[in-house]
């Protein structure tokens, strides 16, 4: 059994991890970079009688697209690789072919992917998430997403704890060569009171919910894995963990969550179309479980050394069919290929 990665080529551990899970199962796992597309691998997709082989080449090897097993989509870079010395016009029209090539090649593969990206896509929506957790039965917080001062300030004076904002994109802000990511940030009153650039950028708005731990719930199939850490602890970590991500590596506990929590989050995957998420939920110190949102391609590398959670070998086994799978690529796999473009 042949499993194709689709990441790039500054992608993490994760990626060697479950590779090492894949070979110990007895599968093979084929990476494909997609940085290095065009300019560095080479993607020949046949179709009719007498075009031949449908064929991926990279610094692998070659692979027969017709042995492949399954797909774990994890992270694209179209393009990256081409070089900096191209004209900026043939250059964007390169990044969009090489894009739309990628997907025709996922779209014609009729594998079980992890997960589709129709199914990524849709998940991504944070509206969209936080409407069916409410749905089946998760607690979230109230939110408004907008660009309008005036309905930015009725929805903060509703919420009497405070106020938080954060960006729908992961992005981050480079100022003379150095980068600085975009956080979630607790809103005061200055904050408040000037917000002359909303009008220029919508953002998304929650009430601020007092918290215990924080939970990171990663969902592999019907796997539930939990870890949780006191974000309160570490100084400037407060609001969001991720600040001092670095300095709470080691401080990740074994958690898990109530059974009706559970049932709700796995309810949740199957209704966003997922086999794969990374869930971020807060606990409060009255018990309640407060989801905040999922990552269809989120991050776990660092739960695998503290505290310990095998999500490499639950993934491996996804993939290689040696574990349940849940039912979003078989809609995926028997729907006509014009609905992935």
């Amino acid at each position: 059994m042949t499993v194709l990665i689709i990441t790039h080529s500054e992608d993490n551990e994760c990626i060697a991890r479950v590779a090492d899970a894949i070979a110990r199962l007895g599968g093979r796992a084929f990476r494909f970079n997609t940085d290095a597309f065009p300019h560095g691998a080479r993607l020949a997709l046949a179709s009719g009688p007498g075009a031949g082989r449908s064929t991926l080449n990279t610094e692998e090897g070659e692979l027969d697209l017709g042995d492949v097993t399954a797909v774990w989509y994890r992270r694209v870079a179209h393009g990256r690789g081409l070089p900096a010395s191209m004209d900026p016009q043939l250059r964007s029209a390169s990044v969009q072919e090489a894009k739309q090539t990628v997907e025709g090649m996922l779209a014609a593969l009729r594998v079980p992917q992890v997960d589709p990206l129709p199914a990524v896509r849709f998940a991504s929506n944070k509206q969209v998430q936080l409407d069916i957790a409410r749905e089946v039965g998760l607690d979230t917080p109230r939110t408004l997403t907008t660009n309008d001062e005036g309905a930015a300030r009725a929805f903060a004076a509703t919420c009497p704890g405070g106020v938080i904002a954060k960006m729908l994109s992961s992005f981050a802000v480079y100022r003379d060569g150095e980068e600085h990511v975009v956080f979630t940030n607790a809103l005061g009153a200055e904050d408040l009171a000037d917000m002359r650039g909303l009008s220029l950028c919508p953002m998304t708005f929650q009430e601020k919910i007092p918290k215990a731990r924080e939970l990171r719930v990663t969902v592999v199939g019907e796997r539930v894995f939990s870890a949780s850490i006191d974000s309160e602890a570490a100084p400037g970590a407060e609001v969001d963990w991720r600040r001092q991500g670095l300095e709470l590596i080691d401080a990740w506990r074994k958690d898990a969550l109530p059974p009706d929590v559970e049932t709700a989050v796995l309810r949740l995957m199957d209704q966003l179309g997922l086999n794969y998420g990374a869930l971020d939920i807060l606990r409060t110190p009255d018990g309640r479980h407060i989801f905040l949102e999922v990552n269809p391609s989120g991050e776990f590398f660092w739960l695998e050394r503290t505290p310990g959670l095998p999500i490499s070998e639950a993934l491996a086994e996804v993939l290689l069919g040696k574990a349940p799978r849940r039912g979003s690529w078989s809609a995926f796999l028997h729907a006509p290929v014009t609905q992935h473009r």
